[in-house]
């Protein structure tokens, strides 16, 4: 009768464990009330500020992301927290949970969880001075000029990491500085996205006299990812938005942002918004 007891007993603790295990994974779960998104605000049509003082986010990834709140049901707000750099370091240390649009690369998984499928595919180009355009097919026909992006911008890990044995890249705070520094002439090339530049380079009206070159240096997914360091960075949220980005992309939701995106920022540049 002891030994009974005693086995009745260890059943009913192991039990109890369980449920207990079961309530507080849940209660974790439900604790993931609202998440915070930031992104590269330069980044039209994709991402981008109605003005310089702004801190919504507009464009392609913001219409993923609402889409993707409606659908998991956790509010999501996408706001601008400063330069890329910056945003890159909030989701770091966790105060920002998500990263709306993000290329892979090993460093950055140290610190962030991908979600597959890709939001998106983008190329990154060498954009060169019309006037002073020099021959280039390959990555290696770079070396020896002098090129400048954006601080802590990637264009996929084999190029990321033939550039920082090789190439002369200066890195700025920001595209427009980039831009504006390849105008100049004080640099022979820019390494950006060629649809974010292009975008920038039309609205400085510097599109006659910058252009990009083929082939692409880089064609990235653009994925959506979370901090590791993100309260909500539990396995039953991500695995709602894994779910949602999944049916999304079947469903062909994610093709159709992007033409209303492209609208969107092209309607918006037909008011002549200057850039500051």
């Amino acid at each position: 009768m002891r030994l009974h007891t005693h086995i009745v007993c260890c059943l009913l603790a192991v039990t109890f464990f369980n449920i207990s295990t079961t309530l507080a994974a849940e209660e974790q779960s439900l604790s993931c009330e609202s998440l915070t998104a930031s992104g590269n605000s330069e980044y039209p049509p994709f991402l981008w500020r109605e003005t310089s003082t702004s801190t919504e986010l507009r464009g392609v990834n913001r219409l993923i992301i609402d889409e993707l709140s409606r659908r998991i049901n956790i509010p999501i707000e996408l706001i601008h927290v400063g330069p890329w750099s910056r945003a890159q370091g909030e989701v770091k240390n966790g105060r920002v949970d998500l990263m709306a649009g993000a290329f892979f690369t090993n460093e950055r998984a140290d610190y962030m969880d991908y979600f597959t499928p890709v939001m998106l595919h983008t190329n990154s180009v060498v954009w060169q001075r019309k006037d002073k355009q020099f021959p280039f097919s390959k990555k290696e026909d770079l070396v020896g000029k002098w090129g400048v992006t954006v601080i802590n911008n990637s264009f996929g890990q084999e190029f990321d990491q033939y550039a920082q044995h090789n190439l002369n890249i200066l890195t700025v705070a920001s595209l427009l500085q980039a831009l504006r520094m390849l105008a100049a002439d004080r640099v022979d090339y820019v390494l950006y996205e060629k649809n974010p530049a292009y975008a920038y380079a039309t609205m400085l009206r510097l599109s006659d006299a910058i252009v990009p070159v083929l082939p692409y240096i880089s064609s990235e997914g653009l994925y959506l990812t979370m901090s590791k360091k993100s309260p909500c960075n539990i396995n039953s949220v991500k695995y709602k938005i894994a779910v949602a980005l999944q049916e999304m992309k079947q469903e062909g939701f994610t093709e159709q942002a992007v033409l209303d995106g492209v609208q969107e920022w092209e309607a918006r540049s037909r008011k002549g918004v200057a850039l500051k």
